[in-house]
Formats: C-alpha cells, structure tokens, sequence
C-alpha cells in the first residue's frame, strides 16, 4: 500500500500499455481500459478509465506485489507542474478524500495533458 506519510511514484517513464496488464486486468471492471502505464525502476502507476493503479513490486525478485487502487472519484484536487528549461520532470499531485496526497513525478517525455484530461473527464 502507499505510505501515504510519504507518497511519491518519482522519475515515472512511459512504458507501452501493455506493461502492468497481466497483472492488473483480472481486477478490471466492465469496460475498464488502460489509459497510460508508467514504470520507475520496477514499481509502477497505471492510468485506466476508471481508476488509478499504483503498483509496488516487493522483494528481491519481485514475486511480491503490492497494489493500491485510487479511484478518480475519491480525488478532491489536483495540481500540474510541467517540465521546464531546468526542471526536466513534470509532477502530478491529487488529493484524496480521507488519506491525504500523493505526489507522482514523471519524465519529460511524458504525456501530461492526456493524464490531466483523464482525471478532468472523471472528477469534474
């Protein structure tokens, strides 16, 4: 579970979204589809239409797993800062109803807007 003391998901990089699928799909609801994956060195945040799944692989060989689901409907705000001239990295903070913020920092690279539309279209 996300230590909610210290939520951070940090340099989070598109990976295709086929990434987290074997392990996430047999807990998808009807007409759930993944949006957008995300990986750090081994953890991982997965995007779908109707949640977000944060995924802690555990272990010295991972067999371990660990999944938070954040649904869209519990966020109250959010917050966007983009990449920069320095600042490579863009981040993403939400704020939950009863457990607090997580912050999720992801590559340059990443595609920020569409994450953004995601949560707008789920919580407005």
């Amino acid at each position: 579970m996300i230590d909610f003391e210290n939520a951070e998901y940090l340099k989070l990089r598109p990976v295709k979204d086929n990434a987290f699928e074997d392990l996430i799909r047999p807990m998808f609801i009807g007409g759930e589809e993944i949006i957008q994956c995300f990986q750090t060195v081994r953890d991982g945040v997965v995007f779908t239409s109707r949640r977000i799944f944060a995924i802690n692989i555990q272990g010295l060989v991972g067999k371990k797993k660990d999944f938070t689901i954040l649904p869209y409907s519990r966020i109250q705000a959010f917050s966007v800062e983009t990449a920069g001239v320095l600042d490579l990295d863009s981040e993403l903070d939400l704020w939950f109803s009863g457990l607090g913020r997580v912050r999720f920092e992801f590559v340059s690279n990443a595609d920020i807007p569409t994450i953004c539309r995601t949560i707008s279209e789920r919580v407005l």
